[in-house]
């Protein structure tokens, strides 16, 4: 994903506050109340305003469970966040870099495997 130059100012608290507003949204729409809680700095709110079309299209299809589901990843991913600045507060985007690690090393999804070779096994 190629780095933006808004997104440079974006810090780990930053994903923290943008995972909690998110959770606190999704917990609030699972007791039947519509109610968008927002993060309290700016690039919190640009990171909500750009996860909010992925966690849209992962909704589809979804059961009625997808908010309160959503709410208890979304708390994980703060909760990860907040452990890994209690660890290591010397870098703002030890997390954001240890994210970007995993991706740029995760392998490329070509579609499917392509096919085995047929058996040579002869059955009778």
């Amino acid at each position: 994903m190629p780095e933006r130059a808004h997104d440079a100012r974006i810090v780990d608290d930053d994903v923290a506050d943008a995972a909690s507003a998110l959770a606190a949204t999704f917990e609030t729409a699972s007791r039947g109340v519509i109610y968008e809680h927002r993060p309290s700095s700016r690039p919190a709110a640009r990171l909500v305003t750009e996860l909010k079309p992925v966690l849209a299209e992962a909704r589809k299809g979804a059961g009625s469970s997808f908010e309160r589901d959503a709410a208890v990843v979304l708390r994980r991913l703060e909760e990860g966040v907040r452990e890994m600045r209690a660890q290591d507060r010397t870098d703002p985007r030890a997390f954001l870099a240890l994210l970007g690690r995993m991706i740029t090393q995760a392998p490329a999804d070509d579609g499917p495997p392509p096919p085995a070779t047929p058996s040579r096994l002869i059955l009778p």
